[in-house]
């Protein structure tokens, strides 16, 4: 059965108060629009690269602002909840980098906890070190959902294409990447690597960014996506500012992707065996 499927595109601050409130009022409006599933970025409750100033504020899952106004958000509007991702507390003072899907009646379905870490040195000097403060995830899910199968990565998990076959082997319909891609990463793949997971796979891709400069110094990509299963884009926001984009998700056209290319079913196993080349001089034994 086919559903209104919204990415709320936000540019995340320091404070979390303030993004839940903004995440209040984006998702309001994309409900108003008919919504029924509602996607948030990356890290809806706060941006913030100073670490101690960010673990000053940070709460365990109890008493997170953005999980109990996701919980409330889904309850309120009857929707399916999706806070693409937001920092927990954990016991052992490392934090998580967990989504959250609450059903209509605002319990949470499913936590995902992003299992690739943005390990990464890049040009101009920008480098990232995610897991000297985040713990990685390492279960992968694919949840029944009444009107779809659905498969869950966040942001850097984009890039390992093993994380989106698993769950497109498993049923997945339905792909959630919600993302805070930096600007000079995003320029580069966004887009290709977001319509490359649905056209390989045969899946929806739905991707809620962080977009612009944050209160942190950082910036990221935006661009907020929905692509279909043959990798045709439905509805994408800007570089920058907040945004709700909405697209009409069928799951019947995941049927008809499988059946015109069905790259799932024709796989198959193999073996990789290294060999030795040509070597100076010569041809090699």
């Amino acid at each position: 059965m086919s559903f209104k499927a919204a990415a709320v595109q936000m540019c995340s601050g320091v404070d979390p108060v303030k993004n839940a409130a903004t995440m209040v009022r984006l998702v309001r409006e994309a409900a108003a629009q008919g919504a029924t599933y509602v996607q948030t970025p990356e890290m809806t409750g706060m941006l913030q690269r100073d670490r101690a100033a960010a673990r000053a504020v940070l709460a365990d899952e109890a008493h997170d602002i953005i999980v109990k106004t996701g919980s409330e958000l889904a309850r309120e509007f009857g929707i399916h909840m999706h806070v693409g991702s937001t920092a927990i507390a954990l016991a052992d003072g490392k934090i998580a980098n967990r989504g959250f899907l609450f059903g209509p009646d605002g319990k949470i379905l499913n936590r995902y906890d992003k299992i690739h870490m943005f390990d990464v040195d890049l040009d101009n000097g920008e480098s990232w070190r995610e897991s000297a403060a985040y713990t990685a995830g390492s279960e992968a899910r694919v949840l029944s959902l009444p009107f779809a199968e659905m498969g869950f990565a966040i942001c850097y998990d984009v890039r390992f294409p093993a994380l989106f076959r698993a769950q497109a082997v498993a049923g997945a319909e339905v792909m959630t990447v919600p993302a805070a891609f930096t600007k000079q990463t995003g320029e580069a793949h966004w887009e290709i690597l977001l319509r490359a997971r649905a056209i390989e796979n045969g899946v929806f891709v739905i991707a809620a960014a962080q977009a612009g400069r944050h209160e942190d110094g950082r910036e990221t990509f935006g661009h907020s996506m929905i692509v279909d299963p043959w990798g045709t884009v439905l509805a994408s926001a800007g570089a920058t500012g907040e945004a709700v984009i909405i697209a009409e998700i069928d799951p019947g056209a995941v049927k008809a992707a499988h059946d015109k290319i069905p790259n799932l079913r024709n796989g198959r196993e193999f073996s990789v065996e290294k060999i030795a080349g040509a070597v100076a001089g010569g041809v090699a034994a």
